[in-house]
């Protein structure tokens, strides 16, 4: 949610708008993976890492939609979050150069911890203690997590469909803030201020 933050901060035309993408995409693809959890967790009755190992050998269906919302998630290119966030970085980069930068170390840190999670429980050594209770996802399952996936790649492939729908919102809200001429400072210019007033205090 802080990049959803960052980009409304911008205040510009492609961040508040990626921001407001980001928003619809971090409820699909959180929803998907707190799921995804939930069904795991229905058969070991354990949320710990270390006792997960191995699942694309025991459950490979469930394996198959646990990539796909993780892909999702560390913003991979055809899938919603990577619009959201290219909106977002983009906005960032014309509001202030540092603040975009640190955008993309979040990026990088975010992907990296994904992929650790991914190798841990996916491909990992399998744990003996929970292999004889895991079995693979069942059609309803199935049929709870089909229409996530079709939204990812919905907003992924197609996300003018709802961008078209925020444009006048934003337009008419940066037209007020303009029309307003309002002292709107990016965060390391209004951080300097405060250093130099808490400065000239002592």
């Amino acid at each position: 949610m802080g990049f959803v933050t960052l980009g409304i901060f911008t205040l510009n035309q492609n961040g508040i708008e990626g921001g407001m993408l980001q928003m619809i995409n971090h409820g699909v693809i959180t929803g998907a993976l707190f799921l995804c959890v939930g069904m795991i967790y229905e058969r070991t009755h354990t949320r710990m890492i270390d006792d997960y190992g191995g699942l694309s050998k025991t459950v490979p269906i469930f394996v198959v939609f646990f990539t796909l919302f993780t892909l999702a998630a560390i913003g991979f290119p055809g899938m919603n979050a990577f619009v959201g966030e290219f909106l977002i970085i983009s906005g960032a980069f014309k509001a202030n150069m540092v603040i975009a930068a640190f955008s993309i170390i979040g990026v990088v840190l975010g992907v990296t911890y994904m992929v650790w999670l991914y190798y841990r429980v996916v491909l990992n050594e399998i744990n003996p203690n929970t292999k004889s209770q895991l079995s693979d996802l069942d059609f309803r399952e199935i049929t709870t997590l089909v229409p996530l996936v079709v939204l990812v790649f919905f907003i992924g492939l197609q996300p003018g469909v709802l961008l078209s729908y925020m444009h006048v919102s934003v337009e008419h809200l940066l037209e007020h803030v303009n029309a307003e001429n309002l002292e709107v400072y990016d965060s390391v210019t209004l951080f300097a201020r405060y250093l130099k007033e808490i400065i000239g205090w002592v």
